[in-house]
């Protein structure tokens, strides 16, 4: 095999500059959520929905509230207390990060 010819200082900087190793790592733009567009105040049929389903339900908590009627946090606490102040469900745990709450049977 015949020696390789030995390049100048010029001619390998223009030859790194030119080479295509790989092309530059393009960063992700990261998982981003899906924006949720919940109520901030009821309208009629989500408020007539709630009356009807909410003291059905066998385990009452202010994320569920959330999750189902398409409501704010907020909302769904208040909910929550009124449906209670109503004797309509009854309190399992009161802890101030998370309420849980149960339907009223008779007992």
């Amino acid at each position: 095999m015949p020696p390789k010819e030995q390049k100048s200082k010029e001619q390998k900087a223009k030859a790194a500059m030119h080479s295509s190793k790989g092309k530059k790592k393009k960063w992700s733009k990261g998982k981003t959520k899906e924006k949720v567009n919940n109520m901030v105040k009821f309208d009629q049929p989500t408020w007539d929905k709630m009356l009807v389903e909410v003291p059905k339900m066998k385990m009452i908590t202010p994320s569920i509230l959330v999750d189902r009627l398409r409501v704010n946090g907020s909302l769904a606490r208040a909910t929550i207390a009124h449906l209670e102040n109503e004797g309509k469900i009854r309190p399992i745990c009161k802890h101030s990060a998370q309420l849980i709450y149960t339907r009223a049977t008779n007992v």
